[in-house]
């Protein structure tokens, strides 16, 4: 194959993407499989989890989708997956860390649980499968990590301080990682999506008085799609993003531009 068509390419990866039952992490996993990866899929739902494992499966025959269903904000559940990778005899070179959630309230009116809650599923969970995957991700020539950030990381957006502090910390991280393990081969990169149409997004985007003021403060003048963001993921991931580390790419549709 020609060599900058194999810099297009994904065959030969194993990429393990967390959250990848639904929205962005569902639409990742479509992608890296349509460009050659074989897929590791972790979601919290064993069940959904299993459907969408089938669909890929049949969907993209020539590559490998297994499945494995896990909450990566509990430390056990982390080991779990590792473990599982491990029995599988199929190491890393691609890491998503997309799972995530939020619970957006007023700052005053969070309890401790909540907020380290979030946190949890926002920053510790990626930070610890990121050291977790080291060991493997370091074994291949062209291993890369993306991170699922958030516009709410690098302005003020209406989803509460701790998704706003948990997204702008896991950026840090991004840029962290990627100076501490550029030595050994690895990328880490994050991207940081505004409003995408996905079940997460769906309450805020039904009221329509909310939904003309996110337009009116989107260049763009519409809402993404999980496509769009997997696409960015995609693109961090290949070999044809080798000089490409430690940034954190908007997908926003020029929101950043304007803030909200």
């Amino acid at each position: 194959m020609n060599s900058r068509l194999e810099a297009w390419q994904l065959q030969g990866h194993n990429a393990l993407i967390t959250g990848a039952s639904k929205g962005i992490g569902h639409a990742t996993a479509r992608e890296l499989a349509g460009l050659g990866a074989n897929l590791l899929l972790v979601a919290r739902d064993a069940d959904h989890l299993e459907q969408v494992r089938v669909e890929l499966a049949d969907d993209f025959p020539a590559s490998e989708v297994m499945a494995f269903a896990a909450d990566v904000s509990e430390a056990e559940d982390r080991l779990a997956v590792f473990d599982w990778i491990a029995d599988l005899g199929t190491p890393l070179s691609l890491l998503v860390n997309n799972a995530g959630g939020n619970q957006p309230a007023a700052t005053l009116d969070y309890r401790v649980d909540d907020w380290r809650r979030i946190f949890e599923q926002n920053l510790f969970s990626a930070f610890e499968m990121c050291r977790l995957a080291h060991p493997q991700l370091v074994q291949h020539a062209h291993a890369a990590i993306v991170n699922v950030g958030s516009v709410s990381g690098m302005t003020h957006v209406r989803t509460g301080s701790p998704y706003g502090m948990s997204k702008a910390a896991l950026h840090q991280l991004t840029r962290n990682l990627a100076a501490e393990w550029a030595v050994d081969g690895i990328r880490v990169n994050a991207v940081a999506p505004w409003y995408i149409r996905t079940q997460r997004s769906e309450p805020a985007l039904a009221d329509a008085d909310y939904l003309d003021e996110v337009l009116d403060r989107t260049p763009l003048d519409r809402i993404g799609e999980p496509e769009e963001v997997a696409a960015a993921i995609a693109f961090l991931c290949l070999p044809a993003a080798s000089y490409i580390t430690g940034q954190v790419l908007a997908v926003d549709g020029g929101f950043l531009n304007y803030g909200f």
